[in-house]
């Protein structure tokens, strides 16, 4: 995967045309700043938009809830919840008018005693319904399921549409009991209504799958797959776009496990994650950061030396890449571009000591969010880095 109003106008832009635009080789440099938090010691920044805001998540004190946040100069407020204990933003969302989705537990207990898929990203699980939520100018909404109890909200477009993934009333013989999950999930969008909401179709018998990114032209990205956990791996079979109500299969990088779309572009080009062969079971997550086109299919975006497991979490419209490169010592944030990977560690500016560890997003002018951690005293932070110049 965090009260405001007039979140365009506060918040603290980034200009400037993108380094993206200059050879790796010039090796941009980044000034990285970490942004406050909730009270606890672990936060991250998922999503930032071209205006610069950046959104994610925040522990509170103590650490056994986090709620959904948004960073203003440096500052952390709280999105709040649906009456539950946790709640979080844990995908780019990319809208440009301040309109922010995530998920957040409900003061319900489940009935049917899921996990559902936030348990994935919370601190602590609570046993408690967990659904998709949108945020306008310091309103928490709840967004509807398909008739099911659960649900989760990606992605929004600037054209009131939102994406996500949500439970039906099937009791779905292809989900894993070990994981308690029983509902059946469809992939959805939201909209233009909030209450408006229309499950996407999924690839061949699949019977579940989620949407991850949608952009301004309409265009949707997610998995396709079985119930499973309801948390990637064998719900994410088939990595998919869907255009005009069709659902297109992207391939696979070897294995028909954790194929998953993080975000598309503008230019429709998507990046994710997709497991590799010789990671022993199919399921065992075995992940490396792919790129799709429409003319070049998929391809391996590979890791850093030395490592075995890539995520390419965000994209901008100038192809800049950015995600985590993870081995046995770690994790590094990291950026790709024109296919050439590296450690965003190496392009800090001096002054900055803490480890980035991951890149969840970028937007159109370079600026990067993520989280950073410190190995002195343990607390992983939100960090904004620029590049020099902009």
């Amino acid at each position: 995967m965090r009260r405001i109003t007039s979140v365009m106008v506060a918040a603290a832009c980034v200009t400037g045309l993108m380094a993206a635009q200059v050879p790796v080789a010039a090796a941009t440099q980044y000034q990285v700043h970490n942004l406050g938090s909730l009270g606890g010691t672990s936060s991250a920044g998922i999503s930032i938009n071209n205006v610069g805001l950046v959104s994610g998540f925040s522990n509170l004190a103590g650490n056994q809830s986090m709620h959904a946040a948004l960073w203003l100069g440096g500052t952390a407020f709280d999105l709040g919840t649906l009456g539950g204990a946790n709640s979080g933003i844990t995908w780019p969302v990319k809208n440009e008018f301040g309109v922010l989705v995530g998920i957040a537990e409900t003061a319900q207990v489940d009935p049917l005693g899921e996990n559902w898929s936030c348990s994935a990203f919370f601190p602590t699980t609570t046993g408690h319904v967990c659904v998709g939520f949108v945020w306008r100018w310091g309103h928490m909404q709840a967004l509807p399921t398909l008739g099911g109890n659960n649900g989760f909200a990606t992605g929004a477009n600037n054209f009131g549409l939102i994406v996500g993934w949500a439970e039906n009333t099937i009791h779905d013989p292809t989900c894993d009991p070990t994981s308690t999950q029983v509902l059946q999930f469809k992939p959805v969008v939201w909209g233009p209504d909030d209450n408006d909401i229309q499950a996407l179709p999924l690839i061949g018998t699949d019977t579940s799958g989620a949407a991850t990114a949608i952009n301004d032209r309409g265009q949707i990205v997610g998995i396709s797959g079985i119930c499973d956990q309801a948390v990637g791996r064998f719900s994410a079979i088939h990595a998919v776009v869907w255009q005009n109500n069709k659902a297109r299969d992207l391939g696979n990088l070897g294995v028909g496990a954790w194929n998953t779309p993080m975000a598309i572009n503008e230019r429709g080009v998507i990046v994710g994650f997709a497991n590799v062969p010789g990671g022993g079971d199919p399921g065992n997550f075995n992940a490396h950061a792919f790129i799709w086109t429409a003319s070049g299919g998929m391809r391996d975006l590979g890791t850093l030396p030395g490592d075995t497991i890539s995520e390419a979490l965000g994209i901008n419209d100038e192809g800049l890449i950015v995600g985590e490169s993870c081995g046995a010592n770690g994790c590094r944030a990291v950026l790709w571009q024109n296919g050439n990977i590296v450690d965003l560690n190496t392009r800090v500016a001096p002054g900055y000591s803490d480890q980035l560890v991951y890149a969840n997003d970028i937007n159109d002018e370079g600026a990067i969010t993520g989280q950073s951690l410190n190995a002195t005293s343990g607390v992983s932070l939100t960090f904004l880095a620029v590049p020099n110049g902009h």
